[in-house]
């Protein structure tokens, strides 16, 4: 282990090694590739402390955003090695990894532009009886500290579209990322303390849940939450939080509809993309295909004539699409649910086998409705393709779980593109794309159990800071 290298806590400038050690291992081959220190509780504590302290003095808005710009250039200078290392401690292909981290760099410009136009409002007060000689506005403060906790699915950019908007805004943040990768989340703090943003305003404590993000959620010092993972685990932040905000990023189980007149190649090259990019562990992955009847045939074809060509294997192999999952006991729960479905009616199109932790690309037909494959998240490579007739019933269907992030919508029909996403409750609805369709910059978040508050630097500025209205009679007035 001593010859591993240490991904370490970030605490006011320093990092922090512990007795508790943990490897993180590469999630193909299965060898160790770093040795994580996990934070004790008290360390958690001393983060918040010194988050508190820095930030009673926020930067001037032009400092945050000369900062992040900068960070954004490191990110683009070291593309290829972020992205290795993405790939080896995710296990996601080199080409996501790469895409992601080009995702990064936007997110970290996006969030420097965002800190430079933090605005708030003219209140027209002098409409209230009484008031005709005041002047009201509103002004944005920052909350003070923001801790964020994030996914192993997104390594470099979830970390930046947590920090980046948690500075911009003017605010101090403590990461917790997911103990599965926590080399990218220290490389993104490692570039901004070297950008020169003081010492105070951003620290980094590893390790699981509980203590560790428990630890976190329970300070009161923190003053906003914003978290991305599971509904189960939302749910229990949410109830530790009291009155103190947050922004829950959860699960959903996301659903595609093919009407008749879609593009059925274009339909089908997009859906196999997002069911299984990332090996399916993205909340928005097409898990849910609603395809109309009269073709469903030529896109059950399309769709695994599609799946076929990618390429699984070893993610750092350059022409790999689809690499393993997060660990073998992901990948076998994920058979689990394939052999439950098949036990109770379904048939397996294409793949439905795994090797070790990798799963392949696996397309069913004939599920139950009250399958676990279309009524809770796989965070799978496995998609559920339904035929429909009538699309007020499928627009019901696709409803009716208790989540709400995004749904895709295929159709050249104008008015059932509009009645589709008036009626569609979820954060989000793409008309002619999947699902999991997102650009970095746009609101991003969900309704019902896919939680609550909204990403992308311009939302998530404005929830990790407070309105505050000034109101101003003139003397002598």
């Amino acid at each position: 282990m001593t010859d591993l290298p240490t991904v370490a806590n970030l605490i006011n400038g320093e990092w922090l090694t512990t007795g508790q050690e943990r490897l993180v291992h590469h999630k193909f081959t299965g060898e160790p590739i770093a040795v994580a220190s996990d934070a004790t509780v008290e360390m958690v504590g001393d983060a918040v402390s010194v988050a508190r302290e820095a930030s009673r003095t926020p930067l001037e808005p032009l400092e945050r955003f000369e900062i992040l710009r900068t960070v954004a250039g490191m990110i683009a200078d070291n593309r290829e090695r972020l992205a290795l290392d993405v790939v080896r401690e995710s296990g996601f292909s080199l080409k996501d990894c790469l895409g992601d981290t080009d995702r990064a760099v936007q997110t970290m410009l996006t969030s420097a532009e965002e800190a430079k136009r933090i605005d708030g409002s003219v209140v027209p007060i002098q409409a209230a009886p009484g008031f005709a000689h005041r002047l009201a506005f509103t002004v944005r403060h920052p909350v003070g500290v923001v801790g964020a906790i994030t996914p192993f699915n997104s390594p470099l950019n979830t970390v930046a579209h947590k920090i980046g908007p948690a500075l911009a805004a003017g605010n101090a943040a403590v990461v917790k990322p997911s103990p599965f990768t926590p080399v990218a989340a220290a490389a993104l703090c490692r570039m901004l303390l070297e950008a020169g943003l003081p010492a105070g305003l951003i620290g980094l404590v590893l390790g699981p849940g509980d203590p560790v993000g428990t630890a976190l959620v329970e300070d009161e010092r923190v003053d906003f939450v914003t978290f991305t993972g599971s509904t189960a685990a939302g749910k229990a932040i949410s109830a530790r939080l009291g009155m103190r905000r947050a922004t829950m990023e959860c699960g959903n189980v996301s659903a595609t509809i093919v009407c008749r007149d879609a593009d059925i190649p274009s339909a089908a090259q997009q859906c196999a993309r997002g069911a299984f990019r990332k090996s399916g562990q993205v909340c928005t992955s097409v898990q849910r295909l609603y395809v109309h009847a009269d073709v469903v045939e030529e896109f059950l074809d399309a769709l695994s004539a599609a799946a076929a060509k990618f390429v699984v294997g070893d993610p750092e192999d350059p022409a790999t699409d689809i690499g393993p999952m997060i660990s073998e006991a992901a990948a076998e729960r994920a058979e689990q649910w394939v052999e439950a479905a098949v036990v109770q009616g379904a048939r397996v199109f294409a793949g439905g086998k795994r090797n070790g932790p990798v799963m392949n690309p696996t397309i069913l037909v004939d599920v139950p409705s009250r399958a676990r494959l279309l009524c809770e998240e796989a965070f799978a490579p496995v998609v559920s393709v339904v035929p429909f007739d009538d699309l007020d019933a499928t627009i019901e269907t696709v409803n009716d779980t208790p989540y709400g992030l995004q749904a895709g919508v295929f159709t050249r029909d104008l008015n059932t593109a509009l009645s589709a996403a008036q009626r569609l409750r979820m954060g989000g609805v793409v008309i002619n794309s999947p699902s999991s369709t997102r650009a970095d910059l746009m609101p991003y978040g969900g309704v019902k159990d896919s939680g609550y508050g909204v990403e992308g630097p311009r939302y998530a500025v404005r929830e990790m800071s407070e309105e505050r209205l000034i109101l101003i009679e003139p003397a002598g007035a």
